[in-house]
């Protein structure tokens, strides 16, 4: 059982991180020159954000929190992942899910003049800057998980033996 929570867990990061990347990538290769582009690049960004990020981060953290409580991991690679992936969760729940419809309505309000408002595009830098605070806890997150390494106390208890 606990290879498929491991398995799920895999699963869920191929959807969270996918989602993400495929945010950035829609956003370099489309942006947002006139007011229909933006609206439709995010449409596709608040859909993708439901379809894949939150219910992989989702996956995630049930499948981080089964291995904590239900399997008895009490590595510090999995606490330091736990908080990463804390940070991650409030990150998003707090900021940018409450942004996707706020930005989609500030793009469809820009439709009738054609290019996007000066409310979007602030918005918008926000919502940038709020995302690149994920990178290092996001990296950090994924490289407990794929290493597992001894942290800490763990470090010198392997020495002594």
């Amino acid at each position: 059982m606990r290879k498929v929570v491991e398995f799920l867990h895999e699963i869920g990061t191929i959807m969270y991180v996918g989602g993400i990347l495929s945010h950035i990538v829609i956003g370099a290769a489309v942006g947002h020159p006139d007011a229909s582009t933006a609206f439709h690049v995010y449409q596709y960004k608040e859909i993708s954000a439901y379809i894949l990020i939150l219910p992989g981060l989702g996956i995630k953290v049930l499948a981080d929190l089964v291995l904590y409580f239900g399997y008895n991991v009490r590595a510090n690679w999995l606490k330091v992942k736990l908080v990463m992936t804390a940070f991650l969760t409030i990150n998003a729940f707090v900021f940018l899910v409450p942004m996707m419809p706020e930005m989609l309505q500030l793009a469809k309000e820009s439709l009738p003049a054609g290019v996007v408002n000066a409310d979007f595009i602030a918005r918008e830098q926000t919502e940038a800057m709020i995302g690149m605070s994920n990178v290092i806890p996001l990296a950090i997150e994924i490289l407990m998980g794929a290493f597992r390494p001894r942290l800490f106390g763990e470090r010198r208890t392997l020495r002594k033996s």
